[in-house]
């Protein structure tokens, strides 16, 4: 009896572990390493200026302080709330969205272009509109974006949106707040998908190479998509394990039956 269930136990555990090693397929250790040319060096700085520019559909916290503390209230006070939407948990952010036709409205200033500008190249407008016009003594202007993300998608540990709180991202560090790219990802392949101002730019990336470092598209920009796809080993894998895990769980079934009947016997 003892035999039996042990032999039977034995088949359950080992089962598992064997078809497990018969799907896993070899992972080329270099195409699995990054940047496996890049040797000890110093390299310059990215050329470039990776400056956030607005874009529409952007959403703005203004803030505006002022000697005269009473009449800056009014400037804080921005054109649209529940940034969330009514179904999102948690404290709704407020701040002022950039139209369809690129504009905020502002108090007082009425309507004003932001799209294709930098935040210093509105800041720097929004102040001296406030100066010019005597509206505030000394105003100071401070611009942050609220809707500054990106989303990681594909062969990576976590697929998910990251909030950038800086404004500011590498494509390595998104990829390393979604757990990393899996053995299974093609990390010389990754795909960037960038919209600027209606026209969709698509980038594939090789990680592997040290030109990643010096590539314009390393700095990510709000609302970029990353995505890693799946080598050759996990989609051969996948079909393989389709079409004949059935088999083989039927095939260790049938042959439980059997040794249970010849044990029993």
């Amino acid at each position: 009896m003892f035999l039996r269930k042990d032999f039977l136990t034995l088949i359950v555990v080992v089962a598992p572990m064997l078809i497990c090693c018969a799907f896993s397929s070899c992972v080329s250790t270099k195409s699995s390493v990054y940047f496996h040319d890049l040797p000890d060096t110093v390299m310059a700085p990215v050329a470039g200026n990776f400056e956030p520019v607005i874009q529409k559909n952007d959403i703005l916290q203004i803030t505006v302080s002022s000697m005269n503390v009473e009449d800056a209230v009014i400037y804080n006070t921005p054109s649209m709330a529940n940034i969330g939407g009514a179904s999102s948990s948690g404290p709704q952010a407020v701040g002022f969205l950039v139209s369809e036709q690129g504009f905020i409205q502002y108090p007082v200033l009425g309507q004003v272009k932001a799209d294709g500008l930098t935040k210093s190249e509105l800041t720097k407008y929004l102040h001296d509109q406030l100066e010019q016009r005597k509206l505030l003594v000394d105003p100071v202007v401070s611009i942050r974006f609220l809707n500054y993300r990106v989303t990681v998608l594909g062969e990576v540990t976590r697929p998910t949106v990251v909030n950038v709180g800086n404004e500011k991202i590498t494509i390595m560090e998104a990829l390393g707040l979604a757990g990393d790219i899996t053995v299974f990802g093609k990390k010389e392949n990754v795909l960037l998908i960038r919209d600027t101002d209606g026209v969709r730019t698509v980038k594939r990336l090789n990680l592997n190479s040290r030109e990643i470092f010096s590539s314009p598209y390393y700095y990510l920009r709000s609302n970029d998509i990353v995505y890693v796809e799946p080598n050759k080993a996990k989609i051969a894998g996948s079909d393989r394990a389709k079409q004949t895990i059935p088999i083989i769980l039927s095939s260790l079934s049938l042959m439980v039956i059997i040794l249970d009947r010849l044990i029993l016997n």
